[in-house]
């Protein structure tokens, strides 16, 4: 299981679905809508605190199970 950091959004698109998270050693790091946990419409707010995993996807790293906190 992958360790959870915490982090700052940075900046979300609603319509897009994606965004990045300001993470605590300074590099931003991406998110989509489909990382985020819960159930129905998912999305995130500019500068909300969040907790997330960091995982290896298709193009680098991405956040994944993303909690507001």
């Amino acid at each position: 299981m992958a360790e959870r950091e915490t982090g700052t959004v940075k900046w979300f698109n609603d319509s897009k679905g994606f965004g990045f998270i300001s993470r605590e050693n300074g590099t931003d790091i991406f998110v989509h809508f489909t990382a985020l946990r819960g159930e129905g419409y998912r999305s995130l707010k500019d500068g909300q605190k969040v907790e997330f995993e960091v995982v290896e996807g298709d193009k680098g790293l991405q956040a994944q199970d993303v909690v507001a906190l």
